[in-house]
């Protein structure tokens, strides 16, 4: 080997500076241990919000110390920028994935038109895109183009207007409008990007992350830490479209409520019931209408019987005192939505007198945290839906406190800002009514004036606590979005179940690295030895090439890593026993390492090569957690190959310089697999049948049982719920099939911990849909629970959480289908890319039909396994993006082992003359590969058991995936890939001595 003081060299300074980047992830680990030690001493555990709480007196202390030196000038801030990130299956916290509506955009590009045909093809294009693999552009245009008549987007009321200026002109084509509306949707989704970062930054956790996905209306933000959804939505979902309108009267309103709920009878009520509703006479409704607004006893005595709109709405109760006041009545969060398709009907808008005709009813905010009763507000508008006065003209916005010291946000107007102001607060210190502040049309506070403020300032105040007074000032201070967002996928998971992640992951990872290290010596001996100091070496580049990129550790990548552990040790393998058969053919020692070394590099690099394409294709295709798993992949097959080939060859060649003697066995293994004879290919029939058996019952399967599909396939929302004591999960989930209609429920690691999915309004979105379904759950488990926890600790966890949601995530039916297509284009990428790699490599199109057929028989027997199996072993088998993971990862282990077969199948060609029958060399082929095989196999197996076993209940069904495609792995290159290649080649054959034969009779 040349140049090894150069190696030498790089191999010290790639250490160092891998440890280097590693120290800053010890000096924060450091840092915020005794921050942890802190909280727990200030927080006693009996305390309200414990979790909560110690997470904010962590966070000061943090704070306080955050630019202390550490050690030599370096501070906890400064390492904290270069630490190792943590993933949120790590760390805790929510990923999402938000989604830009484009249909708002180009409604605000076309200044909200309402043409006919532009409307009907927005809603065409958004039904289209539940499974369309087009962006909404392409299905809108297409939409636009099948609607009958002469519709062009270059007109006056749509495109050709003011707000796009000479981008648009009367001449253009549809195709041409498209490709201008193409530009500004881009700056439009690249603009809420900005205003989302501004909103993110502010938020008050440490390293978020957001990134656009594949140039699309899509925005994925992780923020580790954050647990709070209903935060974070607030965060996220505000278009920030702050407006101030004049309240209308309750008092003036009530007559209508009650004339609609008499309209409401005869439109929901059966017949007969409406009849009777129809002989109310004047007087009647007067007395009605006064015994509504009497009291609230009296209110409830009223909307007795058939009333629809008065039994989930409740008028104010002191609109008789006071009938100026502003709030005309509450309602149940939950009973809002119904409320408002009430108000929305024809027949009910028709009801409304002239000085109501273009009112607005818009719902408040809840008065505290426990309750969810929200006020109704009447707000003035004209035909346009026009405010008072809209928020652009905001230039700053803060959290401060009232008077009485309670949080609020306070507002300073810029521009035309203040004498707008002015004149709507003298306006209304005239009529006695009030201004409703309302952002994304929920009123957060509607307030009097006693006189003009000429100031060009305002304070929204209200039942705020700090959090959202600063939530709403963030948002406001950041920029409105220019069109509405919707999360669309979302993950959350809880602190310790994060933390528990991290302990199984390390006992995973420590326990594989000594299984793997001790067979590494049992099997080489001292060869061993300098192998498993390769490895280490490996490892240590692993962690610091992640540090230094700035790459996030997920549990799926810690599996990345410890996979790594197996597959590294495979080159040292295939150089060890490549370095026995050269010193079986009686060459010296220093011959024997040098060819053996040379003779191993095709077999090495094609194989890893070949993992390395399949692990790029999973990066391209995957998200999240699946990225992290590539990533430390490829960087893992990287690295594994300068440590197997350059580092163990340091110490291989300095150990034998001075004529000291290498086994590379034991006197346990010395003998093993050597002089194996065995005719596989003789075997390959049977092997054909029992393949095809297999294969026909996991077909048979597919169709009977079907597979167990995940949420990131078909939509819902999964919960894992921890109970105090074991649960059966056939009876939790008879009770939730009563709440939901329909549910899953299975055990999900231990016996007291449950995974809970359910299709329950999926579609519909919505915070009050949230907490209908939480609520619905803590309902259906609460007969499971201890008798003390709340429903706020049972969503938040209680105490340090170990009971209740542990962690939960949602996945919208659009992004579920492209996540499946995405998914299926991944695992048909690799396969196309791995054939193409083949045929280029051995120049035979038998080589790659061979490995490409064993690689379809990998993943329909474990798939078909999957599939037969998934209802009754105890723990998750949902086909997911984790298992598609895994059937890439089985497609890179099974082309690994068969490339190493095809690998000395084309040197044995090269070498023996063709007078050699074909079967002979082949198997012979196989026979001096075998102990490879098996020792790759095995280690590979040692290291996925241990995961399995120790790495915690998110992966095992992982594991298993990976468990099952290698065995089957391993016994298709022998069995199925070689024998198929070996038919094709002897069919080909067979056709030219036919043709040959032919020719000489005919001459």
């Amino acid at each position: 080997m040349q140049n090894k003081g150069l190696i030498k060299v790089f191999a010290i300074l790639f250490g160092l500076v891998s440890l280097y980047q590693l120290s800053f992830t010890y000096f924060t680990n450091s840092v915020e241990d005794k921050a942890e030690v802190f909280a727990e001493s200030k927080v006693p555990a009996s305390t309200d919000d414990y979790v909560e709480r110690r997470g904010e007196v962590k966070k000061i202390y943090l704070d306080s110390i955050g630019n202390d030196p550490i050690a030599v000038g370096i501070t906890y801030n400064d390492a904290k920028e270069k630490e190792l990130n943590k993933g949120l299956d790590l760390k805790g916290g929510m990923n999402a994935i938000l989604e830009i509506s484009v249909a708002d955009i180009l409604r605000g590009l076309s200044n909200n038109s309402q043409d006919p045909a532009f409307n009907q093809a927005l809603s065409e294009a958004a039904e289209a895109q539940k499974t369309s693999q087009q962006d909404f552009l392409e299905d809108f245009n297409e939409a636009y183009q099948n609607i009958p008549g002469d519709n062009s987007l270059a007109s006056p009321d749509l495109f050709a207007n003011t707000t796009l200026g000479e981008k648009v002109n009367f001449n253009m084509s549809n195709d041409e409008v498209i490709d201008v509306l193409r530009t500004e949707v881009d700056e439009s989704i690249n603009s809420a990007f900005e205003v989302l970062r501004n909103r993110i930054d502010k938020f008050g956790v440490t390293q978020p992350n957001i990134q656009r996905l594949d140039n699309r209306s899509r925005i994925l933000i992780e923020l580790p830490g954050a647990t709070d959804i209903e935060r974070v939505k607030f965060q996220l979902e505000s278009t920030a479209q702050l407006e101030f309108y004049k309240t209308y009267f309750a008092g003036d309103v009530a007559e209508y409520l009650f004339n609609a709920n008499n309209t409401l009878k005869e439109l929901i009520a059966p017949a007969d019931d409406a009849a009777v509703a129809q002989d109310t006479t004047e007087s009647d409704e007067d007395d009605a209408i006064n015994d509504l607004l009497a009291s609230e006893e009296d209110t409830t005595s009223a909307a007795a019987g058939n009333n629809p709109l008065f039994e989930i709405f409740q008028f104010n109760p002191y609109i008789q005192q006071n009938p100026q006041t502003a709030v005309l009545g509450y309602a149940a969060v939950q009973d809002t939505a119904t409320i408002n398709r009430y108000l929305s009907k024809p027949e009910i808008i028709r009801e409304r007198p002239q000085n109501l005709r273009f009112a607005k009813f818009r719902w408040g905010v809840t008065e505290s945290e426990d309750s969810n009763i929200v006020p109704l507000y009447a707000l003035q508008s004209d035909r346009a839906g026009t405010a008072a006065m809209d928020g652009d003209i905001v230039q700053d916005s803060r959290q401060q406190y009232t008077q009485t010291g309670l949080p609020s946000v306070g507002i300073d107007f810029e521009g035309q800002g203040p004498s707008q102001w002015a004149k709507i607060t003298r306006e209304v210190a005239q009529q006695g009514n009030a201004i409703a502040i309302v952002l994304d049309d929920v009123v957060y506070s509607a307030a009097t004036a006693k006189q003009e403020i000429p100031n060009g300032a305002t304070e929204i105040s209200g039942n705020f606590t700090v959090n959202k007074a600063q939530d709403l000032a963030n948002v406001l201070k950041a920029g409105k979005l220019p069109a509405s967002a919707k999360i669309i996928s979302y993950d959350v998971v809880g602190p310790s179940l994060g933390q528990e992640a991290i302990n199984s992951g390390l006992t995973s990872f420590l326990l594989a690295l000594l299984l793997v290290l001790a067979w590494m010596i049992f099997y080489y001996g001292k060869a061993g030895w300098y192998a498993d100091i390769a490895l280490a070496v490996n490892i240590l580049f692993i962690f610091g090439i992640l540090a230094g990129l700035g790459a996030v550790l997920t549990l799926p990548g810690i599996a990345g890593i410890v996979l790594t552990i197996g597959m590294s040790v495979d080159a040292n393998v295939l150089i060890f026993e490549r370095i026995k058969e050269e010193m079986a053919k009686g060459k010296s020692q220093r011959d024997a390492i040098k060819d053996g070394f040379n003779n191993a590099l095709s077999s090495i690099l094609d194989a890893n090569i070949t993992t390395f394409l399949t692990a790029l294709i999973l990066f391209l295709f995957g998200t999240g957690p699946i990225q992290g798993f590539a990533t430390t992949l490829m960087i893992g097959i990287a690295t594994s190959l300068f440590t197997a080939i350059f580092i163990t060859r340091l110490f291989i060649d300095s150990y034998g310089k001075n004529g000291k003697v290498l086994a590379f066995s034991t006197p346990a293994t010395r003998t093993l697999f050597q002089n194996t004879n065995v005719d596989f290919l003789s075997k390959r029939k049977i092997a054909y049948t029992f393949s095809g058996v297999l294969i026909l019952i996991s077909i048979i399967s597919f169709f009977t049982n079907g597979l167990d599909q995940g949420v990131d396939f078909v939509g819902g929302r999964n919960y894992t719920v921890r109970f105090d004591h074991p649960v059966n999960a056939s009876d939790a989930e008879s009770n939730l099939t009563a709440e939901f209609g329909s549910a899953q429920a299975k055990t999900y690691g231990d016996a007291n911990q449950l995974k809970i999915t359910t299709k329950y309004k999926i579609e519909d979105e919505g915070t009050e849909i949230d907490n209908e379904i939480q609520q619905k759950l803590f309902t259906a488990l609460k007969s499971y629970l201890p008798a003390s926890i709340t429903y706020d600790q049972f969503i938040k966890g209680s105490n340090d959480e170990k009971i209740g949601i542990l962690g939960y995530n949602k996945v919208g039916p659009t992004i579920a289908n492209d996540i499946k297509r995405d998914s299926l284009w991944a695992v048909i990428g690799s396969l196309i890319v791995v054939f193409l790699y083949i045929l280029l490599r051995f120049r035979r199109w038998q080589f790659s039909l061979g490995a490409v057929v064993a690689v379809f028989h990998d993943v329909i027997i474990v798939l078909g396994i999957f599939s037969l199996t998934y209802k009754f072993l105890p723990f998750n088998m949902e086909i997911d993006q984790s298992f598609i993971a895994a059937i890439l990862t089985v497609i890179g282990y099974s082309l690994n082992d068969t490339v190493v077969v095809f690998d000395r199948i084309r040197e044995y060609l090269n070498e023996h003359d063709a007078t050699r029958k074909m079967g002979t060399i082949i198997n012979q082929a196989i026979n001096s590969t075998i102990s490879r095989t098996l020792n790759t196999s095995m280690t590979t197996l040692i290291v996925l058991l241990a995961i399995f076993i120790f790495g915690g209940a998110s992966i095992m069904g992982f594991m298993f995936a990976l468990i099952v495609g290698v065995v089957v792995g391993t016994y298709s290159s022998i069995f199925i890939a070689t024998p198929v290649m070996f038919d094709t080649v002897e069919k080909k054959a067979l056709k030219h001595k036919i043709e040959r034969e032919e020719e000489e009779v005919a001459h």
